[in-house]
């Protein structure tokens, strides 16, 4: 890989856990804080995504949301 963009990871895969929800996982390599982050798609609106930089973030999909910076201060 030459450089350390968002774009140089490898696919994990993607898949629907048994409540429905979609879930997407990629591999960001070792130089990545998260080295394994992913993000849910929930079947109520709501999602999550685990970054590869360590950070956070959550949407209810009703308006609110909570991100969480790498850190672990929000």
């Amino acid at each position: 890989m030459s450089g350390k963009g968002s774009s140089d990871y490898s696919y994990k895969g993607s898949g629907t856990n048994s409540q429905g929800n979609h879930y997407c996982a990629r591999d960001y390599g070792s130089s990545a804080s998260n080295q394994n982050s992913y993000h849910y798609s929930n079947s109520n609106g709501s999602y999550y995504y685990n970054n590869p930089n360590g950070s956070t973030y959550y949407n209810n999909g009703k308006g609110s949301s909570t991100y969480t910076p790498a850190s672990g201060k929000k």
